[in-house]
């Protein structure tokens, strides 16, 4: 048999019917990250909270400190107490009144406490500020009531202030201060104006009256409501009517009083119409 040769059908390129080429290989997938980007080993996140333990020891420890030195310690205790402002009082009336707790706090003293007790015990008082004084003082500062009145009572005399206030009751009557004399038991009005209202009014009168007339002024007659005379000093006499208008008949009398130096007689009850008389 001449030359037969055997030949051998390779695997044709093209695809065969109903088959797909081959594509090029996928890589493989990378692994999946973690969502936590810190460190998760031992020690992670401890020194911030190591840290913040620490703050809040601190804390603690300086808080305490800070109470035992105001509580605690003898460092800030009240060791002196000071009055001032005092003019018929004697500062050791205040203090013996006011009664501080000397080895105290001082951050723990009552201080509105201090001021109550002094005005309950010296009514004279009318106002007190009580001030601590580092480190180891505590300040009384006294304002006294002025009178502006004094009633007459058996051989005594009690002090009225501006306000109205009877708040002490003296032997001998301050100077310069007029007393006053309640003549209204026959008047008309008596029903209607008691005792207390008239008070008021010549209360009110006193203290509208300019200084260097107060100072003249010896003696607040209330014979009425709406008539009230003054006596001054020299045997003057002022006719003042009501306790209205009190500051324009102040102005009006102390213009009489230095036009007419030698008058007696005086009216300034309707101080647009000023009168003089006895000159």
């Amino acid at each position: 048999m001449a030359g037969a040769t055997t030949e051998r059908r390779g695997t044709s390129d093209r695809p065969g019917r109903g088959g797909r080429a081959p594509g090029p290989a996928k890589p493989p997938r990378p692994p999946k990250s973690s969502k936590r980007t810190g460190p998760r080993g031992p020690g992670g996140g401890r020194p911030r909270r190591v840290l913040l333990l620490a703050s809040l020891a601190a804390a603690v420890l300086l808080a305490a400190g800070g109470t035992w030195a105001l509580y605690g310690s003898s460092w800030l205790r009240v060791e002196k107490v000071t009055a001032s402002g005092t003019e018929v009082l004697t500062p050791e009336q205040v203090l013996t009144a006011a009664a501080v707790p000397i080895g105290a706090p001082l951050v723990g003293v009552d201080t509105d406490e201090i001021a109550s007790r002094l005005r309950a015990r010296l009514p004279r008082i009318d106002s007190v500020d009580v001030v601590r004084s580092w480190p180891h003082a505590i300040g009384l500062k006294v304002t006294e009531r002025k009178p502006v009145l004094l009633i007459k009572k058996d051989a005594e005399f009690v002090e009225v202030d501006a306000s109205g206030v009877r708040f002490d009751t003296v032997r001998q009557a301050p100077a310069r201060v007029p007393v006053l004399e309640l003549a209204a038991d026959h008047s008309p009005s008596a029903r209607r104006f008691d005792e207390q209202r008239l008070l008021r009014e010549a209360v009110g009168i006193a203290g509208s009256l300019p200084e260097a007339v107060a100072k003249e002024t010896l003696q607040v007659k209330v014979r009425s409501y709406d008539s009230v005379l003054l006596e001054l000093t020299k045997g003057r006499t002022v006719v003042w009517g009501s306790g209205e208008l009190g500051e324009a008949k102040g102005r009006a009398l102390t213009a009489l009083l230095k036009a007419a130096p030698k008058a007696d007689h005086f009216d300034v009850s309707v101080p647009t119409a000023p009168a003089v008389s006895g000159s």
